[in-house]
């Protein structure tokens, strides 16, 4: 099982539009493994595409061995990003057909890789306001909780935690939302940002937008807190050497 079978417990055609864009976002930042016409010539590469009823694909999984028992023998190939490889393949009018015979088999059409590529330009906008910061809405939580921790999970080690809150005066629910980062490096938080854009493009849309902020006052109490600290293995008990001896 693979990062991208871990998402696919609903086959990716039968799957509803938010679980489809949260394999589509880990596909965007899986490496892949395409197959190739012939042995790449220094950094050039020619895809090898097959003709379906939809127009021509290539053919990419997310390890060699899968791409290898797919032909059956060794094949010519190269390793990149979904993302890049989605651009590859826009600029050539073809789809991809992704881990076929997988539980995380995808036919992408052309349609589908421009979406693709629309949710991966998502970039933020700087800017700064003054909030009022209250209780996520329920709805949000429910929507975005899941996938957001999947992504900041990405994300150890670069930032030190993550909540999420409502901000907004008037009404019963928040007027929109924030997702507080702290301890991000200044030099690291563009990058950040824009992971972070990108993964709020891929999922259902929510009332007023959702902000990403980096600070390091303590969020609220209210705030919906990221558990972003690294599991320790528990060590297993020592074994005693032999029966105790009796006296």
């Amino acid at each position: 099982m693979t990062a991208l079978d871990d998402l696919a417990a609903i086959p990716f055609h039968d799957a509803d539009a938010p679980a489809r864009a949260r394999m589509l976002s880990r596909l965007a930042d899986t490496q892949l493994i395409v197959a190739l016409a012939a042995d790449p010539v220094s950094d050039d590469v020619e895809l090898k595409l097959f003709p379906l009823e939809g127009g021509q694909v290539a053919l990419a999984c997310d390890t060699e061995d899968r791409l290898a028992g797919f032909f059956g023998a060794a094949t010519p190939y190269a390793g990149m990003p979904g993302r890049v490889l989605a651009g590859l393949l826009s600029q050539a009018g073809a789809g991809l057909l992704v881990n076929p015979g997988q539980p995380s088999e995808m036919l992408l059409d052309q349609s589908m890789l421009a979406w693709l590529q629309t949710a991966l330009a998502a970039a933020p906008v700087e800017g700064s306001a003054a909030l009022t910061l209250r209780a996520p809405a329920a709805e949000t939580v429910a929507a975005l909780a899941e996938p957001l921790a999947e992504r900041l999970a990405d994300l150890r080690g670069m930032i030190a935690g993550a909540a999420l809150v409502g901000a907004g005066d008037a009404g019963e629910s928040p007027e929109s939302h924030v997702l507080m980062i702290a301890g991000a490096p200044s030099e690291e938080q563009p990058a950040i940002a824009k992971a972070l854009a990108e993964t709020l493009a891929f999922l259902p849309p929510q009332p007023g937008g959702v902000d990403v902020s980096f600070a390091e006052t303590a969020p609220p109490a209210f705030a919906l807190r990221f558990d972003l600290s690294i599991e320790q293995a528990t060590p297993a008990p020592a074994r005693p050497k032999g029966p105790p001896i009796l006296r």
